[in-house]
């Protein structure tokens, strides 16, 4: 009786230690997890995965508005809410801020479900590098993942709106422990296109079954022959795997020939990264019996593969190709000749490979995150410091901040204008320390206590600080500023002294108001418009003259038209709008040019990634700029028959006017108008790009 209750002992002993093992290993498993639900008011644990999920309020810094997801939407019933961000501010990027180990390898992935019926289009990024788009209207888009290797202690994963409301419901950042996406790519960002378990009939295989909880769905780009097979008894000798043995024991198999063919890839050439894992499940099968070549796009890229190869001590392969292709990929398997077995494919995965993106350069960017915190301790509600999130450079720039490249790629911050924002307290001494600031607008806000002094190193060019509550008096040390042009600091009634410093007062091309409330500085807010008036009045009045004769005549145009096209006296024009640009809008060359550099219209366009028209003189991609923008982009063709002149006149007229405002929306405009097309699309502003063998630049 003793012994048995002993054993008993034992075995409850035995139990308990198993168990205890097996949450030690499921917590150690789940070390560096983040799994945020978004909108969330509790912690949650999901029962399949056992993974913790908890809610994303302490991370995100402009919180937007919670919105209940409907039950179509879902895919599984984990969570029912999303964040939607921009509904009560003008941002245009909204970021989280995760925690990671620099060096270290990462998967990140967005869901994104939602209830809103609008046409909503944003882009997603990791750090600076832009990866993928959301299309509210598009099933194909509701998740976007990731694999990136962290280049600092924190990485930010961003939304950027092109237009409507972005939104997100689950975040997921899973380290990659041990595995290698990056042996050749350690510059580059990874986004999943697709990860197959061929053969897999069964729903997909995730953690804890993979470590990293990359998620290996069934077969959606099946094998046009389908031939499916399982051996649950297989297991790999001789090699470590990167995939999961419950993945790899399934697979697909053809006598002859295997096909795998993914679509609607884009038009433009990308590059992509392949990877294809290869366990012979039957074990009978010896070396040179299942030899095949494998083919991407009809391109040889490993001739007479054998999974045994020339070492029979292991059954598992992986192989890995880069190579570029549009529109789709065709990875084919062909059996050799030679072989008296088919092809053999077990599971899969493709990347689209992107360019890591330097973003801020290091300096700047930590200056300008503590700028940011030190202001949003002082204003906590201030909805223009809630936007500034994620790079203040890149994708978008923070409001009110100017960036530009240097020659290591990255960008440097020079400019701040935080003018007429409400915000309160001291100016940050840290706004001393971004080396490369040449202008600086603090103007028009509440800012108390004195003006830092900058070091004898500084580039400004430019300060505004009036309109505030400072207590002066003007640091002397801007004397010593070679580059300082512009200086205003009156309408501060608690300064010390309004009065200049002899040392200021000496500088022959210093523009200052002297202190003097209302006097030179304030009143160039208003003595500029009346002189600009008095000295452009003749101009205005001339190009309102044209205008309206252009209105004129293209209304000629129109009305000959339609009397062609509409015999009867239908009114199919007599309540057409005509909307004449106000003299705000009209743009000229001689004021509107600026120069951007190829590196710039590369990013705006994601590298010309989405088309949006062709003519004569070259091809139109879609872009946004910095600011948020969106552009057009016209690359000259080197094929062209029209002439440098000839595009530069198209390129003066179509920037003169806002096209969409110009041309009344109706069938027959835009049959007249056919060949601006991609012009109304998006904005009226047009780049051509000048190649010579000097240097590469944007031409605005």
């Amino acid at each position: 009786m003793m012994g048995l209750v002993n054993l008993t002992r034992l075995a409850i002993f035995c139990l308990l230690c198993l168990l205890y093992q097996f949450l030690l290993q499921s917590a150690y498993a789940q070390e560096g997890f983040l799994s945020l639900c978004c909108c969330s008011t509790s912690i949650y644990t999901d029962p399949k995965t056992n993974i913790t999920w908890i809610p994303d309020a302490g991370i995100i810094r402009n919180k937007g508005k919670c919105e209940n997801i409907t039950a179509a939407s879902v895919k599984d019933n984990s969570y029912d809410t999303a964040r939607i961000f921009g509904t009560s501010s003008t941002g245009t990027k909204w970021c989280y801020n995760l925690t990671t180990i620099k060096g270290e390898n990462y998967l990140i992935r967005g869901t994104f479900n939602h209830s809103i019926g609008t046409d909503t289009v944003f882009d997603v990024s990791i750090s600076a590098a832009i990866i993928g788009q959301v299309k509210s209207l598009s099933a194909d888009s509701s998740e976007v993942e990731g694999v990136f290797k962290a280049t600092d202690n924190c990485t930010n994963f961003c939304l950027v709106r092109r237009h409507g409301n972005p939104y997100l419901s689950k975040l997921e950042l899973r380290p990659l422990h041990d595995l290698v996406y990056f042996n050749n790519h350690s510059s580059t960002v990874l986004k999943l296109v697709s990860r197959v378990d061929v053969g897999n009939t069964i729903e997909a295989i995730r953690y804890p079954l993979d470590r990293s909880d990359r998620i290996w769905k069934n077969s959606e780009i099946q094998s046009k022959t389908d031939n499916s097979i399982s051996n649950t008894s297989s297991l790999v000798h001789g090699a470590n795997t990167a995939v999961p043995l419950q993945v790899l024991q399934t697979a697909s198999i053809d006598p002859e020939r295997l096909d795998f063919l993914l679509n609607n890839l884009g038009k433009r050439d990308s590059n992509y990264l392949i990877h294809l894992y290869f366990l012979e499940l039957n074990g009978s099968v010896k070396t040179g019996e299942r030899v095949f070549d494998v083919l991407i796009n009809g391109k040889k890229q490993f001739d007479k593969f054998d999974i045994l190869g020339n070492d029979a001590a292991t059954n598992y392969r992986e192989l890995v190709f880069s190579v570029s292709a549009n529109e789709a990929l065709n990875m084919s398997m062909v059996k050799s000749p030679e072989a008296s077995l088919g092809p053999i494919c077990n599971a899969h995965e493709i990347f689209q490979v992107f360019s890591l993106v330097q973003g801020t350069h290091q300096a700047d960017l930590d200056k300008a995150v503590e700028l940011r915190n030190e202001l949003a301790s002082r204003n906590p509600k201030n909805g223009a410091l809630a936007s500034w999130s994620g790079d203040p450079c890149l994708p978008l720039q923070w409001e009110g901040l100017q960036c530009e490249p240097i020659s290591d790629k990255s960008f440097i911050v020079i400019s701040i204008d935080v003018s007429s924002k409400g915000l309160k307290g001291s100016i940050p001494t840290v706004v001393t320390e971004l080396t490369h600031l040449k202008y600086l607008n603090l103007s028009f806000n509440h800012f108390t206590g004195s003006i830092p002094s900058f070091p004898v190193t500084a580039l400004l060019m430019s300060m505004d600080v009036s309109h505030n509550e400072l207590t002066g008096p003007i640091p002397e040390s801007l004397a010593s500023f070679p580059h300082l042009t512009k200086l205003y600091f009156g309408c501060n009634t608690n300064f010390a002294s309004n009065q200049l410093p002899s040392s200021l007062a000496n500088l022959p091309n210093l523009t200052t108001d002297s202190g003097i409330c209302g006097g030179q500085g304030s009143s160039r807010l208003y003595s500029n418009v009346f002189i600009g008036s008095v000295a452009g009045g003749s101009v205005l009045f001339t190009v309102a003259l044209g205008v309206f004769f252009a209105c004129f005549c293209r209304w000629k145009v129109f009305r000959r038209e339609v009397n062609r096209e509409h015999p009867k006296n239908t009114p199919y024009l007599e309540n057409a709008v005509f909307s004449l640009p106000s003299m705000d809008d009209l743009c000229f060359k001689s004021i509107c040019t600026q120069n951007f550099t190829l590196q710039c219209l590369e990013i705006a366009t994601r590298k010309y990634d989405t088309l949006i028209g062709e003519g004569g003189f070259g091809s139109v991609y879609r872009g946004t700029l910095p600011d948020g923008q969106e552009v057009a982009v016209k690359v000259g063709s080197a094929t062209s028959t029209q002439g440098t002149r000839e595009f530069e006149n198209e390129l003066n007229l179509l920037s003169l006017f806002d096209m969409k405002t110009w041309f009344p929306f109706s069938d027959l405009v835009v049959r007249m108008i056919s060949k601006f097309l991609s012009i109304l699309s998006c904005p009226t502003v047009l780049y051509k790009i000048v190649y010579t063998e000097k240097h590469q630049k944007g031409k605005f």
